[in-house]
């Protein structure tokens, strides 16, 4: 396992406990699939509080509402992507 494998797999359990999602493992989740509309199904309710919780755990500000926001949340990968290349840790 790469460790963008694994950062993948962390994020995925990090959304999850972030979201409060129920019933749903990182297995479960896809990390190419969109987070929003039709794949993982997030709102923008739940983009602020990814958000947030980039910042506490990552040490990540990430602008709301703008081109390179909509692509770094396109997916999982994309988003470990991110991380992986600006976290403050």
């Amino acid at each position: 396992m790469t460790m963008l494998d694994e950062l993948v797999h962390e994020i995925k359990a990090f959304i999850i406990e972030t979201l409060d999602l129920e019933d749903i493992s990182p297995e479960d989740i896809d990390a190419n699939l969109p987070l929003f509309g039709d794949g993982l199904g997030l709102d923008s309710i739940d983009s602020l509080e990814l958000g947030v919780g980039l910042q506490k755990r990552y040490g990540l500000k990430i602008a709301a509402e703008s081109e390179e926001t909509r692509q770094i949340f396109a997916s999982v990968r994309a988003l470990a992507e991110y991380v992986a290349a600006h976290r403050a840790n």
